[in-house]
């Protein structure tokens, strides 16, 4: 069974910074894309930033220049380093991936639980 476990989160003052971890296991043959979402009550939940096996990064409009992903293929992991925190990134965290699980032939996308991000003085 995949799962997805996020690590990192917490409590931040304005322009402090975070790291968060996300590692994917269980039944894995191949990890595709990974990434991270974050989503605040009563909104849609958005792009933070996506890498891929090659290392092509995606970041969303509101992170660019701030958030950096990174990943460990090794491991199975993906990083999110966040850095000048702003009150406006406090959300939950999501992690993302796309995974090929061993006795399947497609890759079927999955979440992690979440991890709270608060970003206050």
């Amino acid at each position: 069974q995949v799962q997805l476990e996020e690590s990192g989160g917490g409590f931040v003052q304005p322009g402090g910074s975070l790291r968060l971890s996300c590692t994917a296991s269980g039944g894995i043959y191949s990890v595709a894309t990974m990434g991270w979402y974050r989503q605040v009550p009563g909104s849609q939940r958005e792009l933070v930033a996506t890498i891929t096996t090659d290392d092509v990064t995606n970041y969303g409009d509101s992170v660019q220049g701030r958030f950096t992903v990174s990943r460990d293929n090794a491991k199975n992991t993906v990083y999110l380093k966040m850095i000048s925190l702003k009150p406006e990134d406090t959300a939950v965290y999501y992690c993302n991936a796309d995974i090929l699980s061993h006795g399947y032939y497609q890759f079927h996308n999955f979440w992690g639980q979440g991890t709270q991000v608060t970003v206050s003085s």
